[in-house]
């Protein structure tokens, strides 16, 4: 591999790794209206406590990444999806703060939960427009966003935001039951089932609206051969929800929480493949939006560097923080 290709593949990483680790955490927030007492609202922010906001490191990873290794679609990205991007940040920002004041509010722990719901429904929300807006394809003239401020406003972005978040809302439920027992868990695992419907419901209606909203998506399916590489996908997804649903029928404790984290990989690797080898689909390839070569080998000296850094300090603190959440325990 060239060094663009070994970029593309950090940042393909450092978003996957957001999507799996803060996904859970932002999903914990979109299911907390199902779970109105006090109490096991607490627990449910108890499992988080020690790890969200180390999760957020990836998204800083990824954007930091993208600046170094392809500026050009850093600066088309940012102009483009600015709107959602800030409003995404705000709700991050939002729920950060509910987070950390909640703990310690009385007459305002009301509000603050809302906060923290909103937050989460929101930059959940928001992260499945950018998707969708990045898939349609973005408007570009002479290197330059060409588009109109609401270009990204369109059914298909609307659906992979509401698809995104039953993303995270089963990936919350998920890392619950691993993190909980009793009648919760066996409440979450009632929910899990219905989200898992959902999310393979709008994988499919994605898997069908994205080439028939992009012709040239649609060929590289269909004419050049790789939908012969793309069947086996749908029957892993099929047998990954078969294993699921087994698993909650047996009430197991971790299996959900993997098996989410595959569906979720299948899905992944299904748009990084429709969308390769451009940085921004049928505009820029990888290759017309690389730095130059010797700023991209300076920078990833510093990833070797800090890669590794992340991904040691997050197992660590994953392995700390491992088994059940006492309910009333404390994190500060």
């Amino acid at each position: 591999m060239d060094v663009t290709t070994i970029w593309a593949a950090i940042i393909a990483l450092g978003l996957f790794m957001y999507v799996a680790l803060d996904g859970f955490d932002l999903g914990i927030g979109l299911i907390f209206p199902f779970f109105p007492d006090d109490v096991e609202r607490d627990l449910m922010i108890g499992t988080i406590a020690p790890v969200w906001d180390g999760n957020e490191t990836w998204l800083v990873l990824g954007g930091a990444a993208l600046f170094a290794a392809f500026p050009d679609v850093y600066s088309i990205v940012l102009s483009a999806l600015y709107l959602p991007i800030v409003t995404m940040l705000v709700c991050l920002i939002f729920r950060g703060v509910s987070f950390e004041i909640r703990e310690k509010a009385t007459r305002t722990k009301n509000l603050w939960n809302l906060a923290f719901i909103a937050g989460s429904a929101g930059a959940s929300f928001f992260q499945g427009v950018i998707l969708g807006a990045y898939l349609q394809g973005i408007p570009v003239a002479n290197g330059v966003f060409a588009g109109p401020s609401f270009f990204w406003l369109t059914p298909f972005s609307l659906l992979t935001g509401f698809g995104l978040m039953a993303t995270y809302a089963l990936l919350g439920a998920c890392w619950l039951i691993m993190k909980t027992q009793g009648d919760l868990q066996r409440r979450l695992h009632e929910v899990v089932r219905p989200l898992t419907i959902v999310l393979l419901a709008f994988m499919v209606v994605v898997s069908i609206w994205t080439p028939l909203t992009d012709a040239k998506i649609a060929q590289r399916w269909f004419d050049s051969g790789l939908l012969h590489r793309l069947l086996p996908v749908p029957f892993l997804v099929a047998i990954t929800a078969l294993f699921m649903f087994r698993a909650l029928r047996r009430h197991h404790d971790n299996t959900p929480f993997l098996l989410a984290l595959l569906l979720i990989l299948l899905g992944y690797l299904g748009l990084l493949v429709s969308i390769w080898p451009y940085a921004i689909p049928n505009v820029m390839t990888l290759q017309e939006a690389a730095a130059p070569r010797s700023s991209q080998l300076f920078t990833l000296v510093g990833a070797v560097v800090i890669l590794p850094v992340i991904l040691v300090y997050t197992t660590l603190g994953y392995h700390v923080f491992r088994g059940k959440s006492a309910p009333g325990a404390k994190y500060h």
